[in-house]
């Protein structure tokens, strides 16, 4: 039986502060699962190339990379001044005060439990799915679902650097596959040769390059959660960084590679018929036609597996926001507490994991479909979300060197992080503009979820300003 959690770590760390020896890869891996690659490739793609800007569809990657990576140059130049966990609420509270950083807290949680939520949705009507077409029941979704929380919840409990192997197996597996196929594809060349859709600017800005860029800014939610990881990571002031950068340019890499390749199976003009006809089989069809039927049958499974380590990353993640909210009293101290031998917030990923149940079985009561609701509506909140995140953290970072003497280098401090609230804003204003077409729902269910997410942030806000002790001191 374990010692009493609320006892000091057996590594020395004092109660109320996570261990952990994470370097640069072990970080990059449970950013990048949390971004669920093979997933992206499978579902994000195939909806970017039919309602986005067709074959031109790749160049969107590389656009809002380039918009991330100006966003991180000042995200990461902040990270040496803001010694805590917590990622987007510790920089905006440190940049635009504590009511704005305690509304962020809460809108992050609600954001991160939103994607994860929509993930559990989606990975439960595959895993259904994938059971049945091979013999075996016809189970609803939902106790798919239940049975990967309860598998996550586990590895949640522990040591982070087991949750870390685990992705880092996983990862590498669905990661693998994609590789395999986009090598094939560019070695024989392609259906009609190689596409070139993507260096055409009029192919590019064809079709509706606004929902293009929605769809592909939502394909790298996630990757910010590296400062989350401050508290478990070896020489942070370091590690965060390289981290942070590696992250976005592997992910950017690898979904411009891989969206190209799949357009260059088909053809640019067969490509955007394939993806308006079947865009959910788009991907397992081109892999069989190019790696055959095991092909087709490995990556069916690894899109179960690359939903699974979503899910572990975004548990993670939610866990230690919950646990930065519990020591900073917003949240129930208990919530601050880190085990004793695996110096994790194991109090805080039960409380995320009871969370999860509820709302699930709420959902399964309400008779909610599992892809067209659960997943199109969270999806859609969590992309909403985050990009107000990053909105505000940007404008923290400026705000917070315009106040401070401690960094005078212009790039990383004004140029960059200007640049990068533009763009943000630009994907933030398209992702308003198409969020019907996002949550494939109506305009009323548009307005109601961003009336919870204004809600939520008020909430936050308010607990501020009534509690004035929160947030003064956060924990490292």
């Amino acid at each position: 039986m374990d010692p009493s959690p609320t006892t000091a770590p057996a590594t020395g760390a004092p109660p109320g502060t996570l261990s952990g020896t994470l370097g640069v890869g072990s970080i990059v891996f449970m950013v990048v699962a949390a971004a669920a690659p093979l997933t992206v490739i499978a579902g994000a793609v195939p909806l970017g190339i039919a309602q986005g800007d067709g074959a031109g569809f790749p160049a969107t990657f590389v656009l809002c990379c380039a918009v991330l990576l100006l966003f991180a140059v000042g995200f990461c130049a902040m990270t040496r001044h803001v010694p805590n966990a917590g990622a987007f609420y510790t920089y905006i509270h440190k940049g635009l005060g504590r009511s704005t950083g305690l509304g962020s807290a809460f809108l992050a949680l609600a954001t991160y439990t939103a994607v994860q939520l929509a993930v559990y949705g989606y990975l439960g009507a595959t895993l259904s799915g994938l059971v049945a077409q091979y013999g075996g029941p016809s189970l609803p979704w939902w106790l798919y679902a239940l049975g990967a929380l309860a598998m996550v919840s586990a590895l949640g409990y522990r040591h982070i650097e087991l949750s870390g192997k685990v992705l880092g197996v996983l990862l590498i597996c669905e990661v693998g596959i994609v590789l395999v196929f986009d090598a094939v594809v560019n070695i024989r060349g392609g259906a009609h040769g190689l596409s070139t859709a993507f260096l055409q600017p009029a192919q590019v800005g064809s079709g509706s390059l606004g929902i293009g860029i929605m769809f592909a800014i939502a394909s790298f939610l996630g990757f910010e959660a590296t400062a989350v990881y401050r508290s478990e990571a070896r020489r942070p002031e370091r590690t965060v960084p390289r981290a942070t950068y590696l992250a976005l340019l592997l992910i950017g890499g690898f979904y411009t590679l891989s969206s190209w390749s799949l357009i260059s199976a088909w053809g640019d003009g067969e490509a955007i018929t394939q993806s308006n006809q079947d865009p959910g089989g788009m991907l397992i069809t081109s892999v069989t036609r190019y790696l055959g039927e095991a092909g087709g049958d490995v990556v069916q499974i690894l899109l179960v597996t690359s939903l699974f380590a979503a899910l572990l990353s975004f548990h993670n993640v939610i866990a230690r926001y919950t646990f930065s909210l519990g020591n900073a009293g917003a949240l129930p101290a208990s919530c601050g507490r880190s085990h004793v031998r695996h110096g994790s917030p194991h109090v805080a990923s039960v409380v995320q994991s009871a969370s999860a149940v509820v709302l699930l079985v709420l959902f399964a009561l309400a008779g909610m479909d599992p892809v067209t609701q659960v997943f199109a509506w969270m999806a859609g909140t969590a992309t909403l979300g985050v990009l107000v995140l990053m909105a505000l953290t940007c404008l923290a970072v400026l705000v917070f060197f315009r106040r401070s003497t401690v960094d005078r280098r212009w790039w990383h401090t004004v140029i960059a992080p200007v640049l990068g609230l533009a763009g943000l804003l630009g994907a933030l204003g398209l992702t308003v503009a198409n969020f019907p077409t996002l949550i494939g729902g109506s305009d009323r269910l548009a307005a109601a979820i961003g009336l919870v997410l204004v809600a939520v942030f008020a909430l936050g806000t308010g607990l501020s300003l009534t509690r004035r002790h929160l947030l003064v001191t956060l924990p490292a």
